[in-house]
């Protein structure tokens, strides 16, 4: 049960690991971000940081969590919806949250996104998607645009994309949403409502990576990256200018599924307990 709303002013160095500093991430990176509206929207949700869990897999999402000062965990490629199942289960009284990337999850770890939906555990998930490996090679992701430059893709992807919130949507998760980190403040409050989901909640990000991602497509610097997310971030809706701030855009975004669900730790424990009753007679 989360706490009531705080009233206090959020200040991030309360959330962080300051012995940490400087962070690893690129300038302009998107995660970063996201760590900040992550961590907005806990103060906000009035989570006590004793009880808050993140999980993260391997990626430059993967090491997000190292900087939250709370109980985080790294594990291996693909797995941390898996260790988060079992560390929600041991203790369901934690807030656990999940932070992976688009390859993390939709590729080693696509069949855990899929049973972690089904199951419906009080898990909050983020993706962040920035389309691309950028930390292991920069290679193209279930999620990389077509025609985008990679280096598994030279000439250029031709792979479909894949739709997460569609996956996880289909699948059966309670709460399904999407926002793009240049909209700051309504991505804070996108995760504050997955937070206070009773059930399984997953949430795209789209990020940016500068770098790996954005130097190969000559995509521009942070700035023009981030501006191209009110277009879409597929090639073929970028149609905006920027003295067009307002026009309408090709990627949906906001909340998608809100549906109230049996949760799976409560039916769990429950079941658990008859087995126990059953056995004591």
């Amino acid at each position: 049960m989360l706490e009531a709303t705080r009233t206090l002013p959020f200040d991030i160095k309360d959330y962080l690991r300051l012995d940490t500093m400087p962070h690893f991430m690129c300038p302009g990176c998107g995660h970063g971000i996201a760590l900040r509206a992550l961590l907005a929207a806990v103060h906000d949700c009035g989570i006590d940081k004793d009880r808050l869990a993140v999980v993260c897999g391997i990626g430059c999402s993967g090491r997000v969590g190292g900087y939250i000062d709370a109980n985080t965990f790294h594990t291996t490629h693909g797995r941390p919806l898996a260790f988060a199942t079992g560390l929600k289960l041991a203790r369901p009284d934690l807030t656990v949250v999940v932070v992976t990337g688009d390859g993390d999850c939709l590729a080693i770890g696509g069949n855990h996104l899929i049973h972690a939906a089904r199951r419906n555990l009080d898990i909050t998930c983020l993706m962040l998607n920035n389309e691309v490996y950028g930390m292991t090679g920069g290679q193209a992701s279930p999620t990389t645009a077509a025609t985008r430059l990679t280096s598994t893709t030279p000439s250029g992807a031709i792979e479909p994309v894949f739709d997460a919130c569609a996956l996880a949507a289909a699948a059966g998760a309670g709460f399904v949403g999407r926002e793009v980190t240049r909209q700051a403040p309504a991505l804070k409050t996108l995760i504050a409502r997955a937070l206070r989901h009773p059930g399984f909640a997953f949430v795209e990000v789209m990020s940016d990576c500068t770098e790996i991602y954005g130097r190969k497509n000559d995509l521009g610097e942070a700035p023009e990256m981030i501006l191209s997310q009110k277009a879409d971030m597929r090639p073929e809706a970028r149609r905006d200018a920027p003295d067009q701030p307002f026009r309408p855009t090709a990627l949906p975004t906001g909340v998608f599924v809100e549906r109230d669900l049996p949760e799976y730790g409560e039916r769990w424990r429950a079941h658990a307990a008859a087995l126990r009753g059953e056995t004591e007679r």
